[in-house]
């Protein structure tokens, strides 16, 4: 993983983020039953009655479910199956697999007239709503298997209760999409399924970070999940053809189809996403958009009659096939459109389109597996979606080698009445970047000093006790770092968050806006302790007030030490490859993880010294213009504030600590900008006590 940004104006060196990939071929390697890695491993906990499967776009997810489902359905006696999936569009990914064929035991088949997604109509609610009563005919039917939308799905539960789906299993694909929101009707259903217990549930996820900042479920409903987790790295780094996958942001300014055609590139397989028609980057008039994105491309040369796709002629003469997924002004016309794209006597067709243009869809389950460059332009709703997207990049087909993200950035300039808002998406583009870093790296295994080999994991001339040790697990990638003062989880919730959660810690870490623009905008007035302590702490604590403090400072060490840690190993790579000793490769980030614990006696507080947003600052850097830089960085430093109440109890915390410690109180004019920044705490936090105090005498007097 290396930082590589060139001139921001050179269209094709943007990356952020880019990782190399070993290409094992494990990912695509099949068992005697025709599973892949992924597959096998989700296959052999095919008896839990609820399973969460959390594997990255392409890894397999449909057909895993599709063996799960046949095994309940023939050897755990369920009498139906249920496939729920958030848009039509995906229903294709459960069309019938002779999975015998490939030496499983049966085949998956859905009746036509259940595969409810194929049924004639569009995305509405009406639609959903009039296929209820095909899901209570399906019920009440000897048949096996149905598919239908998440929409269709939860008017059918409103209608016929819960009970109705007794015995069954329902499998939710793309699982995100629920939350534990009680406006979030599915996931209110999905509790009263738990509750009423007589179900078999399946939910798959490509993201890491179930429902963003929110909750899919309540940690009582968590718990009774069984998880099968299949890393990004894992996924990647067992393709066959694919070497690398870069991810950047792009800023621009001025109209944003003119930056698209710097950034565009006719030779690689594109899919466009356009901005929503509200969206500040918008120019309002959305054909118009797709009209000048392919004015830019080459000469428009009219229709293909048999797939809907423009021919644009490029200027080497080239003849491009581009599909446009944003006119939905004929809905036979798209529809037309749409069936040339799903066509699968295509799918293996490198040539059938070149470029597709899209707005809401081409996301989620949309297989193409030749794409080589999502190009998206500003920011969206959620990095739920931004991964999604980076999805469609990352399926791994026959010559190809690379693949990129690129995601287009509205700059604010001086003049600009909205500069807050363009700061905005600037700092959630950023997140996403440094998020996507945190999920396409290998897991950590961290443990405290001297805890000796970890089973499964390999060390460079082997595990030496008292020295700096950095193990490998070389079948799953996972990393193993020895971190002096590293306080251990003791409740299994903990264990477990530590082990398979960290990634949804660092999202809400992440989201938080306040932490972001301190972190990248105003560092010389912000210590990194304000960040990966108090910041944090307050994060950890309100996600997980449940558990002791003891828990919730290990998850926090944990979750900083894995970002830290990155940053610090990307840091490390760039700092190889200005001096030309960077080896790259597979093992890239490896190497930088290697570095940076090599170089130091790694503990806690030093890891808590570090500013989790030093590495991408310096990629900004490079990639802004300096005088929009600097706009920014005064605008977010005008808005410190004095040391709010909350944050000046927990310094008072911290400074207890400290005392206990070190036997003596922090002092105010300490040199040492974190104990000074501790004893301002104290003072801040004993004025708000004071002030409290001061109230309740004043009240008491007033009442005598």
């Amino acid at each position: 993983m290396s930082e590589n940004i060139g001139n921001p104006t050179n269209a094709y060196t943007v990356p952020s983020v880019s990782i190399a990939t070993a290409r094992t071929g494990a990912s695509s390697k099949a068992n005697e039953l025709g599973m892949r890695t992924m597959q096998e491993r989700a296959y052999a906990k095919r008896g839990e009655q609820y399973l969460l499967i959390k594997s990255p776009p392409a890894s397999g997810k449909s057909r895993a479910l599709m063996f799960i489902a046949l095994d309940k359905l023939n050897n755990q006696g369920l009498q139906q199956a249920i496939v729920v999936v958030p848009e039509r569009s995906i229903g294709g990914s459960f069309a019938d697999e002779p999975l015998s064929e490939h030496g499983f035991y049966w085949d998956w088949q859905v009746a036509p007239q259940w595969n409810l997604c194929n049924a004639p109509g569009v995305d509405d609610v009406k639609v959903a709503k009039s296929k209820v009563k095909a899901v209570g005919e399906f019920l009440a039917s000897a048949d096996k298997v149905l598919v239908c939308t998440h929409a269709t799905f939860r008017f059918a539960v409103e209608e016929l209760g819960v009970h109705a789906f007794d015995n069954r299993l329902i499998a939710i694909d793309e699982f995100h999409h629920v939350s534990s929101n009680p406006d979030n009707k599915l996931g209110s259903q999905l509790g009263g399924f738990i509750v009423r217990d007589k179900v078999h549930l399946v939910a798959m996820t490509g993201s890491y970070f179930r429902g963003d900042s929110e909750a899919v479920l309540g940690p009582a409903d968590e718990a009774k999940f069984e998880t099968v987790t299949y890393t990004y790295y894992e996924q990647l780094n067992g393709y066959r053809w694919l070497k690398s996958l870069d991810i950047g942001y792009f800023f621009y300014t001025g109209a944003y189809v003119d930056a698209v055609n710097k950034v565009l590139d006719p030779a690689l397989k594109t899919i466009v996403h356009i901005p929503n028609v509200n969206a500040r980057e918008s120019l309002k008039d959305k054909q118009r958009e797709v009209d000048e994105i392919m004015h830019g491309l080459g000469e428009w040369k009219g229709v293909d009659e048999s797939t809907g796709f423009h021919l644009v002629q490029t200027r080497d003469g080239r003849t491009l096939r581009v599909a446009d997924l944003v006119d939905d002004s004929d809905a036979a016309k798209r529809s037309k459109v749409l069936a040339a794209l799903k066509d699968p006597a295509h799918k293996n067709n490198r040539d059938h389109v070149d470029v597709i243009i899209a707005l809401g869809m081409a996301k989620e389950g949309f297989d193409w597996i030749w794409c080589e460059h999502a190009l998206t332009i500003g920011y969206r709703s959620s990095l739920t979606e931004i991964v999604q997207i980076i999805g469609r990049a990352t399926r791994d087909a026959d010559g190809k080698e690379r693949s990129r993200f690129t995601n287009l950035i509205a700059e604010p300039a001086a003049e600009q009445t909205a500069v807050a808002e363009a700061v905005n998406d600037m700092l959630k583009a950023i997140s996403a970047s440094l998020l996507m870093e945190q999920v396409l790296a290998p897991r950590y295994e961290f443990t405290p000093k001297n805890a000796g080999p970890q089973p499964g994991f390999e060390y460079e001339g082997g595990y030496k006790e008292g020295e700096h040790n950095v193990g490998v697990n070389t079948a799953t990638g996972e990393i193993h770092v020895e971190i002096n003062g590293l306080v251990k989880p003791q409740s299994p919730e903990a264990t477990r968050i530590c082990k398979e959660d960290l990634n949804e810690v660092v999202t809400s870490f992440l989201q938080d806006k306040t932490t972001v623009e301190r972190g990248l905008f105003d560092k010389e007035n912000t210590l990194p302790e304000e960040l990966t302590q108090l910041r944090m702490g307050k994060i950890v604590r309100e996600r997980y007030p449940e558990l002791s403090e003891e828990d919730q400072e290990a998850i926090r060490q944990h979750a900083i030490a894995a970002m830290n840690i990155t940053q610090q190993a990307k840091l490390a790579l760039a700092e190889a490859d200005a001096n030309g000793t960077a080896q790259g490769g597979s093992t890239a980030l490896l190497d930088g993880v290697r570095k940076f614990v090599n170089v130091r006696d790694l503990d806690i507080d030093l890891i808590d010294r570090i500013n989790p947003f030093d590495a991408a600052y310096a990629v900004l850097a490079k990639a802004m213009d300096e005088k929009s830089l600097r706009q920014v960085q005064a605008s977010i430093a005008a808005k410190k504030v004095s040391i709010p109440e909350e944050e000046a109890r927990d310094l008072a915390k911290r400074a207890l600590q400290f005392k206990k410690e070190r036997g003596r109180l922090p002092d105010i004019n300490s040199a040492d900008a974190w104990e000074k920044r501790m004893a301002e705490g104290v003072a801040a936090f004993a004025r708000y006590v004071a002030q409290i105090k001061a109230a309740q005498a004043q009240g008491e007097s007033g009442n005598g």
